[in-house]
């Protein structure tokens, strides 16, 4: 049975199913590490809505940790495969090693950085009196685990970029089976409450990140994991093509804080809370969608980038078709999904009718606009394993511009649950105006003819 996959020959179609499935499972079972903690928060008797939205405090720094796996993970894999599709591997290594070595640095500092700033943060991100305990006991626990989540993440990607997209779902796999399985055993068995779900968040982390290291040093893998002392020049060409991509998460992070914030401010003492615990049910379905369409616009990456540096632009067309109706498959059936049954969803977070069915509401709202939503995933990520940073980064920062002057805006004139419908004015209008912008300047690539440009190495 064939284990890796042939970048330049296999079929497209079968490719992209075969790398960007498995990565959309990982990304999916991903996700299962926030909505776990946030599903037995939820669940905490007594104090159970009060320390979701506590947790739902956190999600901004937690984003943003994330984000900078995200920096070096895709940026190193971009450049990694379009180095192997030129059969360049002495140049592959040394992206390789120096994107771990640049993990491990940033990692450490990060995690100096958010403990002595966290109490500051927290506050700023809409914690209330109430939440405050709740969102400092999770976010200390889950900082100090920062370094093991950043090489996990970042380092994963490396893997699938190599033609083993079933080990890099493992990766993912092994983490979240842990963390669902340790959650109930620190929140209930050793009554730890939120502090539990970060230690078992933690520990799960441990575990993905020594697997996928122990992964990347076996002899099997093409281009093996080695370390070096980092190179400048490499970590530019790495920061400059993973900058658009870990803008796009971390710019979340102020979404996610400015949402908090307007809802805590316009919803006063009496229903600011209520409207944040919400909003976190809400924003964890998102993941649902969002995560998974990632995994399949970023799984195809490497796909892109090989053939790239093959200068293959008629698999490059191919690539971007299938997985364009890939992500609007999916969204179309979760559209439906979110019309019909999303009771199910949240009443696996709590049954107090006051939150339930504010939740409900919320990721009908949320919804609306997910399937034009594809569009834009397929052509920012599409263009970011291009090399073409600049078009793809001003994109990503078009939807989260208006993503956040609505949230701020519309509560202005309407009321404060009404900041929900920023999600769809945004997905709506950024969608538009990518697949014009798209369309109009590289159609002549997409007709083949002739490349883009090209990235520096």
């Amino acid at each position: 049975m064939k284990k890796t996959n042939d970048f330049g020959r296999d079929s497209i179609p079968l490719l992209v199913l075969k790398i960007s499935v498995p990565f959309m499972f990982a990304q999916f079972v991903n996700v299962l590490y926030s909505i776990v903690d946030r599903i037995y928060v939820g669940n905490i008797p007594v104090t159970g809505a009060d320390a979701l939205a506590g947790v739902g405090v956190c999600a901004p720094v937690v984003t943003l940790l994330s984000s900078f796996g995200t920096l070096f993970g895709i940026g190193g894999s971009v450049l990694f495969s379009v180095r192997l599709g030129a059969e360049d591997k002495k140049n592959a290594r040394k992206i390789l090693a120096n994107s771990f070595s640049y993990l491990i640095i940033v990692s450490l500092a990060l995690t100096l950085i958010f403990l002595v700033t966290k109490d500051q943060l927290l506050n700023w991100f809409g914690a209330s009196d109430v939440t405050f305990p709740y969102a400092d006991a999770y976010m200390t626990i889950y900082t100090a685990g920062t370094f093991f989540a950043l090489l996990g993440t970042g380092m994963n990607y490396f893997i699938t970029a190599q033609g083993f997209p079933l080990l890099g779902m493992t990766t993912t796999l092994i983490g979240a089976v842990i963390n669902i399985v340790l959650d109930p055993v620190f929140i209930f068995l050793f009554d730890m409450g939120v502090a539990g779900a970060a230690v078992a968040t933690v520990l799960a982390q441990m575990c993905s990140c020594a697997f996928v290291l122990c992964t990347l040093r076996r002899k099997k893998m093409p281009v093996p994991l080695s370390i070096v002392r980092p190179d400048r020049d490499t970590g530019k060409r790495i920061v400059k093509i993973g900058f658009s991509p870990f803008l796009i998460l971390a710019s979340d992070s102020i979404i996610i804080i400015a949402l908090n914030a307007v809802l805590q401010y316009y919803g006063g003492p009496e229903y600011g809370d209520t409207l944040i615990t919400a909003a976190t049910i809400v924003q964890s379905y998102m993941l649902l969608i969002t995560s998974p369409m990632l995994g399949i616009t970023g799984g195809s990456q490497p796909l892109i980038s090989f053939n790239y540096g093959a200068n293959r632009p008629d698999r490059i067309r191919k690539t971007f078709f299938w997985v364009l109706m890939l992500c609007v498959c999916f969204t179309a059936i979760m559209f439906l999904i979110s019309r019909i049954m999303p009771w199910y969803f949240v009443r696996i977070f709590t049954d107090e009718p006051a939150y339930a069915e504010l939740a409900v509401w919320g990721i009908r709202v949320f919804t609306l606009m997910i399937v034009p939503l594809s569009f834009q995933y397929v052509i920012v990520d599409g263009l970011t394993a291009l090399g073409m940073t600049k078009i793809s980064l001003s994109l990503s920062l078009t939807r989260k511009s208006l993503y956040f002057a609505a949230t701020c805006l519309i509560p202005l004139f309407w009321t404060a649950q009404s900041a929900f419908y920023a999600e769809p004015f945004a997905d709506g209008v950024s969608a538009c105006i990518s697949s014009v912008i798209f369309f109009f300047i590289y159609r002549k690539y997409l007709r083949g003819e002739g490349r883009l440009g090209e990235i520096r190495l």
